[in-house]
């Protein structure tokens, strides 16, 4: 998917321009050029202009819910057999099997995965060797320290399963 450069919508003063002249509003910038974001035109609610003429547009969850369950579950179909060695596994069939798991990806680092279960939170790193988890002696339970495992991606995708869920 080729980038759109905005600059080449912007008037020597600053503004949003088109065809047919300086535009007043967001909505006459997406009326102007429709198809610019096509795959979120059916979602956008609102289109806010910062100061720098960045563009943000902003999904409600319930949409965006929408349109990752479709997907996540065409990935979770691809999953290889369980016994198979998780380096046998594509990127997007381990996150979808991690979401399945109760995992959810950490906004700051979208190698990290958390979990919290009634017994105890974990972070979950998808390293470049191994995968490693550390159960947090800051969640439910009575841990002294973190715990720490690490897990070869040799292994089976059932055997990291059963070990992760298991608990420290």
């Amino acid at each position: 998917m080729s980038a759109i450069s905005f600059s080449r919508f912007l008037n020597t003063n600053g503004f949003l321009s088109s065809p047919t002249g300086t535009l007043s509003s967001s909505s006459d910038f997406l009326l102007s050029y429709p198809l610019l974001l096509p795959k979120f035109h059916s979602h956008l609610h609102i289109l806010s202009l910062s100061p720098r003429l960045s563009l943000y547009p902003v999904r409600s969850k319930s949409s965006e819910a929408e349109e990752l369950s479709a997907p996540e579950d065409e990935w979770l179909k691809k999953l290889p057999e369980k016994k198979k060695p998780l380096y046998s596994h594509s990127l997007p069939c381990i996150e979808a099997w991690l979401k399945n798991l109760g995992f959810y990806q950490s906004k700051e680092d979208r190698a990290v995965w958390l979990v919290q279960k009634s017994e105890w939170h974990a972070q979950l790193s998808l390293d470049v060797t191994d995968l490693s988890i550390r159960y947090l002696k800051s969640g439910p339970g009575s841990l002294d320290k973190d715990v720490e495992r690490r897990f070869s991606y040799a292994l089976s995708r059932e055997d990291i399963e059963n070990a992760v869920l298991g608990g420290p």
